[in-house]
Protein backbone atom coordinates (compact mmCIF):
# COMPACT_ATOMS: atom_id res chain seq x y z
CA UNK A 1 0.00 0.00 0.00
CA UNK A 2 1.22 3.50 -0.81
CA UNK A 3 0.57 6.82 0.41
CA UNK A 4 1.06 10.14 -1.09
CA UNK A 5 4.45 11.35 -0.56
CA UNK A 6 5.43 14.90 0.63
CA UNK A 7 8.63 17.25 0.44
CA UNK A 8 9.97 18.70 3.68
CA UNK A 9 12.56 20.83 2.09
CA UNK A 10 14.56 18.61 -0.07
CA UNK A 11 13.33 15.03 2.47
CA UNK A 12 10.81 12.93 1.07
CA UNK A 13 8.00 11.40 3.49
CA UNK A 14 4.86 9.71 3.53
CA UNK A 15 1.90 12.76 3.63
CA UNK A 16 0.57 10.86 6.65
CA UNK A 17 3.21 10.06 9.69
CA UNK A 18 3.47 8.31 12.59
CA UNK A 19 3.92 10.34 15.85
CA UNK A 20 4.91 7.59 18.52
CA UNK A 21 5.29 9.26 21.93
CA UNK A 22 1.92 8.32 22.58
CA UNK A 23 3.33 4.32 22.54
CA UNK A 24 5.56 5.60 25.73
CA UNK A 25 3.95 8.52 27.65
CA UNK A 26 1.39 11.05 28.18
CA UNK A 27 -1.72 8.32 26.74
CA UNK A 28 -2.31 6.35 29.88
CA UNK A 29 0.27 3.18 30.27
CA UNK A 30 3.00 2.58 28.17
CA UNK A 31 2.49 -0.27 25.87
CA UNK A 32 3.99 -3.35 26.01
CA UNK A 33 7.47 -3.50 23.45
CA UNK A 34 5.75 -6.27 21.36
CA UNK A 35 2.78 -3.98 20.83
CA UNK A 36 4.06 -1.20 20.35
CA UNK A 37 6.81 -2.79 17.42
CA UNK A 38 3.59 -4.18 15.77
CA UNK A 39 1.70 -0.73 15.71
CA UNK A 40 4.69 0.62 14.14
CA UNK A 41 5.85 -2.13 11.75
CA UNK A 42 1.49 -1.97 10.76
CA UNK A 43 1.76 1.91 9.85
CA UNK A 44 4.93 0.66 7.73
CA UNK A 45 2.30 -1.81 6.18
CA UNK A 46 -0.33 1.00 5.11
CA UNK A 47 2.17 2.75 4.03
CA UNK A 48 3.76 5.01 6.64
CA UNK A 49 7.52 6.03 5.99
CA UNK A 50 7.28 8.88 8.37
CA UNK A 51 7.86 8.12 11.81
CA UNK A 52 8.63 10.82 14.96
CA UNK A 53 9.90 10.08 18.20
CA UNK A 54 11.88 11.93 20.76
CA UNK A 55 14.66 11.73 23.29
CA UNK A 56 12.00 13.01 26.49
CA UNK A 57 9.49 10.09 25.22
CA UNK A 58 9.76 7.95 28.17
CA UNK A 59 12.04 9.62 28.52
CA UNK A 60 14.71 7.99 26.26
CA UNK A 61 12.27 4.61 26.03
CA UNK A 62 10.48 5.56 22.63
CA UNK A 63 13.49 6.29 20.33
CA UNK A 64 14.68 2.80 21.48
CA UNK A 65 10.88 1.10 20.64
CA UNK A 66 11.20 2.92 17.48
CA UNK A 67 14.46 1.78 16.69
CA UNK A 68 13.47 -1.76 17.24
CA UNK A 69 10.59 -1.23 15.17
CA UNK A 70 12.10 0.32 12.12
CA UNK A 71 15.94 -1.48 11.95
CA UNK A 72 14.53 -4.44 9.61
CA UNK A 73 13.29 -1.25 7.38
CA UNK A 74 15.70 1.18 7.94
CA UNK A 75 16.57 2.72 4.59
CA UNK A 76 12.73 2.52 4.07
CA UNK A 77 11.48 5.14 6.13
CA UNK A 78 12.59 8.47 7.53
CA UNK A 79 12.87 8.96 11.60
CA UNK A 80 12.41 12.52 13.01
CA UNK A 81 13.65 12.85 16.64
CA UNK A 82 14.08 15.77 18.68
CA UNK A 83 17.10 17.43 21.32
CA UNK A 84 16.65 20.30 23.54
CA UNK A 85 16.66 19.13 27.02
CA UNK A 86 18.95 18.24 30.07
CA UNK A 87 18.87 15.25 32.25
CA UNK A 88 19.70 14.36 35.72
CA UNK A 89 19.41 10.49 35.16
CA UNK A 90 15.80 10.20 33.67
CA UNK A 91 14.85 13.44 35.35
CA UNK A 92 14.64 16.54 32.88
CA UNK A 93 16.51 19.44 34.44
CA UNK A 94 15.20 21.69 32.14
CA UNK A 95 15.40 23.87 28.57
CA UNK A 96 19.12 22.91 27.17
CA UNK A 97 20.03 23.21 23.47
CA UNK A 98 23.65 23.86 24.30
CA UNK A 99 26.30 22.65 21.83
CA UNK A 100 27.91 20.30 23.88
CA UNK A 101 24.10 18.89 25.31
CA UNK A 102 22.85 18.59 21.51
CA UNK A 103 25.95 16.56 20.45
CA UNK A 104 25.75 14.44 23.03
CA UNK A 105 22.01 14.29 22.68
CA UNK A 106 22.85 13.06 19.30
CA UNK A 107 25.31 10.41 19.94
CA UNK A 108 22.61 8.92 22.59
CA UNK A 109 19.57 8.96 20.12
CA UNK A 110 21.75 7.10 17.48
CA UNK A 111 22.48 4.52 20.00
CA UNK A 112 19.10 4.15 20.59
CA UNK A 113 17.51 3.79 17.28
CA UNK A 114 19.97 1.61 16.35
CA UNK A 115 20.88 4.05 12.97
CA UNK A 116 24.35 6.00 11.93
CA UNK A 117 21.80 9.07 10.89
CA UNK A 118 18.81 11.10 12.14
CA UNK A 119 17.38 11.80 8.83
CA UNK A 120 15.13 15.13 10.40
CA UNK A 121 16.58 16.68 13.94
CA UNK A 122 14.27 19.32 15.49
CA UNK A 123 15.29 21.40 18.41
CA UNK A 124 12.05 20.37 20.45
CA UNK A 125 11.50 23.94 22.13
CA UNK A 126 13.22 27.04 21.81
CA UNK A 127 16.22 27.64 24.62
CA UNK A 128 15.68 31.14 25.31
CA UNK A 129 19.57 31.43 26.65
CA UNK A 130 21.19 30.15 23.85
CA UNK A 131 21.15 32.12 20.47
CA UNK A 132 19.53 30.30 17.71
CA UNK A 133 21.93 30.78 15.30
CA UNK A 134 24.59 28.57 17.98
CA UNK A 135 22.04 25.71 17.49
CA UNK A 136 21.49 25.51 13.72
CA UNK A 137 25.28 26.23 13.65
CA UNK A 138 26.18 23.26 15.19
CA UNK A 139 23.31 21.21 13.77
CA UNK A 140 24.81 22.45 10.62
CA UNK A 141 28.34 20.62 11.80
CA UNK A 142 26.54 17.12 12.38
CA UNK A 143 25.19 17.36 9.07
CA UNK A 144 28.38 17.99 7.74
CA UNK A 145 29.94 15.33 9.88
CA UNK A 146 26.90 12.53 8.50
CA UNK A 147 25.15 12.49 11.69
CA UNK A 148 22.36 14.15 10.88
CA UNK A 149 20.38 14.28 7.62
CA UNK A 150 17.76 17.80 8.02
CA UNK A 151 17.20 20.35 10.78
CA UNK A 152 14.15 21.16 12.00
CA UNK A 153 12.69 23.20 14.65
CA UNK A 154 9.59 22.82 16.93
CA UNK A 155 6.92 25.77 18.43
CA UNK A 156 9.68 28.20 16.93
CA UNK A 157 8.34 31.68 15.90
CA UNK A 158 8.41 33.39 12.37
CA UNK A 159 11.80 35.35 13.55
CA UNK A 160 13.33 32.71 15.28
CA UNK A 161 13.06 30.45 11.96
CA UNK A 162 14.48 32.92 9.61
CA UNK A 163 17.36 33.57 11.70
CA UNK A 164 17.97 29.13 12.16
CA UNK A 165 17.37 29.71 8.40
CA UNK A 166 19.63 31.93 7.59
CA UNK A 167 22.39 29.70 9.26
CA UNK A 168 21.27 26.31 8.17
CA UNK A 169 18.26 25.21 5.69
CA UNK A 170 15.44 24.46 8.00
CA UNK A 171 13.49 21.69 6.41
CA UNK A 172 10.31 21.35 8.62
CA UNK A 173 8.66 23.18 11.48
CA UNK A 174 6.67 21.17 13.91
CA UNK A 175 3.82 23.14 15.85
CA UNK A 176 0.60 22.63 16.69
CA UNK A 177 -2.20 23.04 14.34
CA UNK A 178 -6.07 21.62 13.79
CA UNK A 179 -9.26 23.16 13.56
CA UNK A 180 -8.72 24.53 16.72
CA UNK A 181 -5.10 25.58 17.26
CA UNK A 182 -5.02 28.42 14.31
CA UNK A 183 -2.24 30.51 15.56
CA UNK A 184 0.76 29.43 13.19
CA UNK A 185 -1.77 30.41 10.45
CA UNK A 186 -0.61 34.78 11.11
CA UNK A 187 3.16 34.03 10.79
CA UNK A 188 4.30 30.84 11.16
CA UNK A 189 2.76 28.89 7.69
CA UNK A 190 3.32 31.87 5.64
CA UNK A 191 6.72 32.21 6.91
CA UNK A 192 7.09 28.37 6.20
CA UNK A 193 5.44 28.97 2.99
CA UNK A 194 8.20 31.74 1.62
CA UNK A 195 11.02 29.86 2.53
CA UNK A 196 10.34 25.99 1.29
CA UNK A 197 9.91 25.08 4.53
CA UNK A 198 7.48 21.97 5.48
CA UNK A 199 4.83 22.69 8.44
CA UNK A 200 4.08 19.49 10.53
CA UNK A 201 1.38 19.59 12.61
CA UNK A 202 1.28 18.00 16.12
CA UNK A 203 -2.15 17.11 16.92
CA UNK A 204 -3.94 17.67 14.07
CA UNK A 205 -6.93 15.25 15.74
CA UNK A 206 -6.85 17.81 18.63
CA UNK A 207 -6.06 15.05 20.98
CA UNK A 208 -8.65 12.97 20.08
CA UNK A 209 -11.30 15.04 20.74
CA UNK A 210 -11.88 16.25 16.90
CA UNK A 211 -12.14 12.70 16.12
CA UNK A 212 -15.57 12.63 18.15
CA UNK A 213 -14.13 9.89 20.38
CA UNK A 214 -13.59 12.03 23.52
CA UNK A 215 -17.17 13.10 24.91
CA UNK A 216 -18.33 16.05 26.76
CA UNK A 217 -17.06 16.10 30.71
CA UNK A 218 -14.85 13.16 29.74
CA UNK A 219 -12.37 12.65 32.62
CA UNK A 220 -8.93 11.19 32.05
CA UNK A 221 -6.60 9.04 34.06
CA UNK A 222 -3.68 11.93 35.90
CA UNK A 223 -0.92 9.89 33.35
CA UNK A 224 -3.14 11.04 30.62
CA UNK A 225 -1.59 14.25 29.11
CA UNK A 226 -5.70 15.35 28.68
CA UNK A 227 -5.93 15.93 31.92
CA UNK A 228 -4.25 19.37 32.07
CA UNK A 229 -5.27 20.64 28.84
CA UNK A 230 -8.45 22.97 29.18
CA UNK A 231 -8.98 22.38 25.54
CA UNK A 232 -10.78 18.82 26.35
CA UNK A 233 -12.62 19.44 29.48
CA UNK A 234 -16.23 20.54 29.61
CA UNK A 235 -15.72 23.94 28.63
CA UNK A 236 -13.75 23.17 25.17
CA UNK A 237 -16.17 20.32 24.24
CA UNK A 238 -19.16 22.69 24.30
CA UNK A 239 -17.56 24.61 22.22
CA UNK A 240 -16.78 22.28 19.29
CA UNK A 241 -20.09 21.02 18.29
CA UNK A 242 -19.56 19.70 14.70
CA UNK A 243 -17.69 16.69 16.16
CA UNK A 244 -20.27 15.67 18.81
CA UNK A 245 -21.38 13.24 16.69
CA UNK A 246 -18.60 11.00 14.81
CA UNK A 247 -20.52 9.36 12.13
CA UNK A 248 -21.40 12.67 10.67
CA UNK A 249 -20.49 13.41 6.62
CA UNK A 250 -19.00 16.67 6.13
CA UNK A 251 -18.72 18.79 3.17
CA UNK A 252 -16.62 20.83 1.30
CA UNK A 253 -12.93 21.28 -0.34
CA UNK A 254 -10.97 19.60 2.90
CA UNK A 255 -14.09 16.62 3.07
CA UNK A 256 -13.77 15.47 -0.43
CA UNK A 257 -16.22 15.31 -3.13
CA UNK A 258 -17.75 12.19 -0.82
CA UNK A 259 -17.88 14.16 2.63
CA UNK A 260 -16.07 13.13 5.55
CA UNK A 261 -16.24 12.01 8.78
CA UNK A 262 -14.89 13.96 11.34
CA UNK A 263 -11.16 12.57 11.12
CA UNK A 264 -10.91 13.03 7.66
CA UNK A 265 -12.11 16.56 8.16
CA UNK A 266 -10.05 17.39 10.60
CA UNK A 267 -7.18 16.19 8.86
CA UNK A 268 -8.14 17.47 5.59
CA UNK A 269 -8.24 20.99 7.09
CA UNK A 270 -4.42 20.89 7.81
CA UNK A 271 -3.70 18.99 4.51
CA UNK A 272 -5.42 21.50 2.91
CA UNK A 273 -3.73 24.37 4.06
CA UNK A 274 0.02 22.35 2.48
CA UNK A 275 0.95 20.31 5.93
CA UNK A 276 1.03 17.13 6.80
CA UNK A 277 -1.61 15.61 9.29
CA UNK A 278 -0.36 13.12 11.77
CA UNK A 279 -1.78 9.06 11.41
CA UNK A 280 -3.67 8.45 14.55
CA UNK A 281 -2.73 4.95 16.35
CA UNK A 282 -4.50 2.29 14.14
CA UNK A 283 -6.88 0.14 16.81
CA UNK A 284 -5.16 -2.51 18.28
CA UNK A 285 -6.00 -6.20 18.22
CA UNK A 286 -7.79 -7.94 21.23
CA UNK A 287 -5.50 -7.59 24.76
CA UNK A 288 -3.10 -4.88 23.28
CA UNK A 289 -3.57 -0.92 24.81
CA UNK A 290 -6.81 0.68 23.32
CA UNK A 291 -6.49 3.97 20.86
CA UNK A 292 -9.95 4.58 21.10
CA UNK A 293 -9.51 7.88 22.91
CA UNK A 294 -6.93 9.47 20.73
CA UNK A 295 -4.14 9.93 18.20
CA UNK A 296 -0.86 9.56 18.62
CA UNK A 297 1.20 12.71 17.94
CA UNK A 298 4.43 14.79 18.75
CA UNK A 299 1.99 16.45 21.63
CA UNK A 300 3.18 19.08 23.77
CA UNK A 301 5.33 18.74 26.75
Amino acid sequence: MSIEQRSLGTLDVSAIGLGCMGLSMNYGEPVETESGVRLIRAAYDFGVTFFDTAQIYGPFTNETLVGESVAPIRDQVVIATKFGFGFDGTDRTGLDSRPDTIRASVDQSLRRLRTDRIDLLYQHRVDPEVPIEDVAGTVKELIEAGKVGHFGLSEAGAATIRRAHAVQPVAAVQNEYSIWARECEAEVLPTCTELGIGLVPWSPLGQGFLTGAVRTGQKFASTDIRSRFPRVHRRGARGQPACRRPGRRHRGPAAGDAGAGCVGLAAGQVSERGADPRLPQPRPGPGERSSSAGPAHPGRD
